[in-house]
């Protein structure tokens, strides 16, 4: 068949590319390396100033939707006349092509702005912003006739803006859904995740523990697959000829400065350590967010400040080498009141490939690829003690933490290499198009 003529499919991000989410760029890198043609739709513009080089390797077409101005404290009204302008042609292309489609997914949305209404009359907006990028979204596939399937990553809103695209368009969709966007009933109030579950063709997620909560949610045909985000075991390596390490010691932490990493626990066992005269350096590797305050204050109150160091957030290739050059790697995960959580960090996989030693905590995803004293240790969230006593032992003892990092590698190697698990997306995506060749939408 003609490389004109091949079955695409249309990615919808959030943003794109975004630092913290490698696991994509990755995966669009290695779907375009075994055949699969894709067309990228970012709805927000992406991180430009610091990028991981397989940003560079990635061949697909990427379209950026018009930005447009935050609805938060906005009329919706006033929000769509300031906005709507760069959209309106593309909608109205849609309402001459397909006017019964689009009008049933206008009607569609505002049905789900008044069903998740925060108080009488007021509206759910986002639902409305969501049909209006849509519509840009939906004009673009119309004049790319090879695309067949849609999908979206993150359940909420990319994934809202694909259930609308494909409404439009009679197109199929399907999503990945990851971590806090399955839990965190905000960003999907009601059951709007279950009705999204219902509508998609398929559903793929990161861990077991997420596709068992999916499905105990959906008592309707849409098949649930948990595919695991993989790791390039060949580009992460264990440090070449093992000794005993050198120099002071490094535990390496790496994420966002959110509760849900649990860096507050970490920092107040480091100062357990301190006072035990225990030599070594916590490195914090991560972008700014809702806790970097509270993060500092503890470091400053704990008298950290020449032992706990933060660093913003580097490209996977910087974090390569800190893994060569760390002793052990924590992450103490929690799961936050209001549903927040990681799935399997992907940093943590990426240690483990490195051969580190794993000090977490059992929540969520994380005893799927971390197994208590065999390829790492695991303490109870938010236990200071239990996570001071683990980093000790590991600190103390280089035949355990060598121990411990080769099963970890062993461990990434076998269930978690990304040539495996990106072949069992690209077969999901194959039948997809498959089916949707088969069933492809007449235009009305």
């Amino acid at each position: 068949m003609p490389q004109t003529n091949q079955a695409q499919i249309a990615y919808i991000l959030k943003g794109f590319p975004r630092l913290t989410e490698t696991f994509i760029s990755n995966e669009i890198y290695l779907l375009e390396q075994l055949g699969t043609k894709l067309v990228l739709f970012s709805i927000k513009p992406g991180e430009l100033n610091k990028q991981h080089e397989v940003i560079q390797k990635i061949q697909s077409p990427l379209t950026y939707l018009p930005t447009v101005t935050s609805l938060s404290g906005s009329y919706l009204l006033i929000w769509v006349l300031r906005n709507i302008r760069p959209y309106l042609k593309h909608h109205a292309n849609m309402v001459w092509m397909s006017p019964g489609r689009y009008f049933a997914t206008f009607r569609k949305a505002c049905a789900l702005a008044w069903q998740h209404r925060n108080g009488f009359l007021r509206l759910r907006k986002v639902f409305i912003k969501e049909f209006i990028q849509a519509g840009f979204i939906a004009n673009q596939i119309q004049s790319r006739p090879n695309i067949l399937l849609l999908h979206a990553h993150f359940c909420h809103g990319a994934t809202t803006v694909a259930w609308f695209v494909s409404q439009m368009t009679g197109l199929p969709f399907s999503f990945t859904a990851h971590a806090k966007d399955i839990y965190q009933k905000q960003l999907n109030p009601g059951r709007l995740l279950e009705q999204k579950l219902a509508a998609a063709q398929f559903v793929t997620t990161c861990t077991k523990t997420n596709h068992d909560y999916l499905t105990a949610l959906h008592d309707e045909n849409c098949p649930i697959h948990a595919v695991y985000h993989g790791i390039n075991t060949k580009k992460f390596i264990p440090r070449t000829n093992y000794q005993l390490s050198v120099g002071q010691p490094l535990i390496l932490a790496v994420g966002r400065h959110v509760e849900k990493k649990g860096f507050v626990y970490l920092i107040e066992a480091c100062a357990k350590l301190h006072l035990a005269n225990i030599d070594f350096q916590c490195l914090i590797i991560g972008e700014s967010g809702d806790q970097t305050d509270v993060i500092k204050t503890t470091i400053q109150n704990k008298k950290l400040e020449s032992q706990v160091v933060l660093r913003n957030a580097v490209t996977q290739e910087e974090l390569r080498e800190l893994y060569q050059q760390a002793t052990i790697f924590a992450l103490p995960c929690v799961i936050t009141k209001d549903g927040d959580r990681d799935g399997i960090p992907n940093v943590m996989a990426e240690a483990m490939a490195t051969g580190l030693p794993i000090v977490s905590t059992p929540i969520s995803g994380i005893p799927e690829l971390v197994e208590n004293q065999v390829n790492g240790l695991l303490v109870p969230p938010r236990d200071v003690e239990g996570l001071a006593d683990a980093l000790k032992l590991l600190l103390a003892d280089e035949m355990l933490r060598h121990k411990l990092g080769k099963a970890a590698r062993q461990t990434i190697c076998e269930q978690f290499d990304a040539t495996v698990t990106i072949r069992s997306l690209q077969q999901l995506f194959q039948q997809a198009l498959t089916h949707s060749k088969q069933h492809k939408p007449d235009n009305e």
